[in-house]
């Protein structure tokens, strides 16, 4: 009980004494039966809490407000006036420091280091000024401030005047001020001045004096540099330059091209216009140059104006054009420098096109290099250039250049081109072909590959690089498939296109002859694989024409490598049986051509089987050119024996064909 009264006591002199009393009085009622060791129930509405809890549940209903956090800095230097006047060896005047100050109470302003301060002044009253805290010996003096807000300090000020070699410079020392400006008098005029570590933004001179104002810039120390103004002769004195010239000239069909590259020595004056003689007929179109203001022609003379008179070199660019005959003898117009004492240079001639040079006359040139004129020249690659020197000696020298141009009619070459066709047929005894017909195309201009099918013949489906298309028509019935362009510049890739389509023949007998006839395309085929599937029943043999048999290779093409899945029946090899169908890929190497009589009840079945999937393919294709549905993509189904051609060099707009001599084989061993 004493503990805790004792404990209860401390917070009389705190907020919520009612409160405080209240829990006492509870205290007071609970000790007694407390100390009785019995046992009495709380009446409603009492609640006892240890201090320490009360203590934080009343910090927390009653918080304690926060100080503001003091400014990041107690003061700051906003901007620093300086308004001086030199006088022999000193420059003297004042200073005018906007302080802002931030925080209240005394508050130490630093002065700009290596200012001679005579006094202080704020509001019109004197400041004393005392050393920083740190500073060595003084050096560095602060103004002690009061009151928080904005005050003007105005310093009594003088700096030392340097002298070096004929110039004589001041400089105001760096501060970490937002705004430096400076106004400068000087008691004298005809001087030039220098600036460092600001921009000069103010110069006037009257009969008695030189005044500037300028801008410091960012933490710099600002200096003024003056000397006494020297007179400069050379823009009197008679204009004396060599030059040099250096001529590009391509014949076109149509024009010639000029651009010419000059370039300017002032030995002696100065230059304020360049001018350049330039020959008949020739039309200048453009003067580039760092130095060019302005040009004109007139009566056959090219005026350069430069933005300021050049006194050392100069460099500028003459772009040009004119007619000249497409063929035959050609005067070639020569550009020359006025006014130069000296000039040097060369001239350059290519043809553009099919064409070369013949017949070379020149007068006051010499032959030369392409790599001696400069990197105007010496970057061209024209198979066909002829390069001159300017002969060394008086200015003007007579320089003359005519030749002889040989045109040549440009051959056309292929843009397109079929690198590889392959055929997959499949032929059954009732006369039906389905062809499906690969090709490794390489394009560069076309847009449509054309293809002509045999008369009778039903297109299933097409693919471009592996992505089914609608081709379109044109309008002698032949089908039009589009075709990826290569990119300028570069070799045109291989893609392949696939057409799969069905045709109707006559049926086959117990022997005759077939002729196999493929599409017609509008492009020169280098070299065509032909593999032939037919009835496994029939011995068949190709008769001699443009294809020949050999072993089975697989595609030279990478764009037909790429493994294509085909249906393959097989109980035995080469056996059209209607077993389980088995996946293999093109590079599947031809089913034997041996068949065995026994199995002649199982390919009859499989017959029907085969022109049952070909009917409903069919039906398929047709039912699904709708518009905007996408085509869909035949495979093709491989059984029974095959055999596999082969031929070179199929000519555009030609039909390939092969011919076959087929015969029924009733039982093995037998005819």
């Amino acid at each position: 009980m004493p503990a805790r009264m004792a404990a209860t006591l401390t917070l009389k002199n705190r907020p919520g004494l009612p409160l405080f009393c209240a829990f006492l009085l509870a205290l007071l009622f609970i000790s007694p039966a407390g100390s009785s060791g019995q046992t009495t129930s709380h009446s409603p509405g009492w609640v006892v809490l240890p201090v320490d809890e009360y203590r934080t549940l009343h910090a927390r209903a009653y918080p304690v407000e926060r100080d503001p956090e003091p400014p990041p800095v107690e003061a700051t230097l906003t901007r620093v006036d300086y308004d001086l006047r030199i006088d022999g060896e000193l420059a003297s005047g004042r200073a005018s420091l906007t302080v802002d100050v931030l925080k209240d109470g005394w508050v130490r302003v630093p002065i700009p280091a290596g200012l001679l301060v005579r006094e202080a002044r704020l509001d019109g009253k004197l400041v004393s000024l005392v050393p920083s805290a740190g500073s060595k010996a003084g050096s560095q003096l602060s103004a002690l401030l009061s009151h928080s807000g904005r005050a003007v300090l105005l310093l009594d000020i003088a700096i030392p005047v340097v002298s070096a070699t004929g110039e004589e410079s001041i400089t105001l020392p760096a501060t970490a001020s937002g705004v430096t400006r400076a106004s400068v008098q000087l008691p004298r005029q005809g001087v030039d001045v220098r600036l460092t570590g600001g921009l000069l933004a103010e110069k006037s001179e009257s009969a008695a004096e030189s005044k500037w104002i300028a801008y410091g810039r960012g933490n710099e120390a600002l200096t003024f540099a003056w000397r006494r103004k020297t007179e400069d002769h050379r823009a009197t004195q008679p204009l004396r330059m060599r030059g040099s010239l250096t001529q590009l000239l391509g014949l076109g069909e149509d024009s010639t091209s000029i651009s010419t590259e000059v370039n300017l020595e002032v030995t002696q004056g100065a230059a304020r216009v360049a001018r350049i003689q330039i020959p008949e007929k020739v039309t200048i179109n453009q003067v580039l140059g760092a130095m060019v203001a302005d040009w004109e022609v007139k009566a056959n003379e090219l005026s350069v104006t430069f933005l300021e008179p050049v006194e050392q070199t100069a460099r500028f660019v003459v772009t040009g054009e004119t007619r000249s005959p497409r063929e035959g003898q050609i005067e070639i117009p020569l550009l020359r420098l006025l006014n130069v004492e000296r000039e040097t240079g060369g001239v350059a001639v290519e043809v553009l096109g099919a064409g070369e040079i013949k017949d070379l006359k020149s007068e006051g040139l010499d032959s030369a290099d392409a790599t001696d004129l400069g990197e105007m020249v010496s970057n061209r690659q024209s198979p066909s250039l002829a390069a001159f020197r300017f002969r060394t000696g008086d200015g003007k020298l007579t320089r003359s250049l005519s030749l002889n141009v040989a045109r040549y009619t440009p051959q056309a070459v292929l843009m397109a081109n079929v690198s590889e066709a392959r055929y997959q047929v499949l032929i059954s005894n009732e006369g039906k072909t389905l062809v499906q017909a690969r090709y490794a195309v390489r394009n560069n201009q076309r847009n449509f590959l054309k293809i002509i099918l045999p008369p009778g013949a039903t297109l299933w489906s097409a693919s471009l690089a592996g992505n089914a298309v609608r081709p379109g028509q044109s309008p002698d019935g032949s089908l039009l498939l589009p075709l990826d362009k290569a990119r300028a510049g570069e070799e045109a890739p291989e893609f392949a296109v696939e057409v799969v389509y069905l045709s109707r023949g006559t049926a086959w007998n117990d022997k005759g002859q077939f002729k196999l006839a493929l599409p017609t395309l509008d492009l020169p085929v280098s070299r065509t694989g032909l593999l032939v599937y037919h009835p496994p029943l029939f011995r068949v043999t190709p008769e001699p024409g443009s294809f020949r048999t050999v072993p089975y290779e697989n595609p030279i093409s990478s764009a037909l490598n790429p493994p294509v899945t085909f249906s393959v029946t097989g109980a035995g090899a080469g056996a059209g049986v209607g077993g389980a169908v088995s996946t293999f890929s093109s590079a599947l190497a031809p089913l034997s051509p041996d068949v065995d009589a026994k199995d002649e009840t199982k390919s009859k079945r499989s017959q029907v089987a085969t022109e049952a999937l070909l009917d409903k393919f069919r039906a398929d294709s047709l039912a699904g050119k709708r518009a905007g549905i996408l085509p869909i993509r035949v495979s093709f189904p491989t059984f029974g024996p095959s055999l596999y051609l082969v031929s070179e060099l199929t000519g555009e707009n030609q039909a390939p064909s092969a011919g076959l001599t087929y015969q029924h084989e009733k039982k093995a061993g037998g005819k």
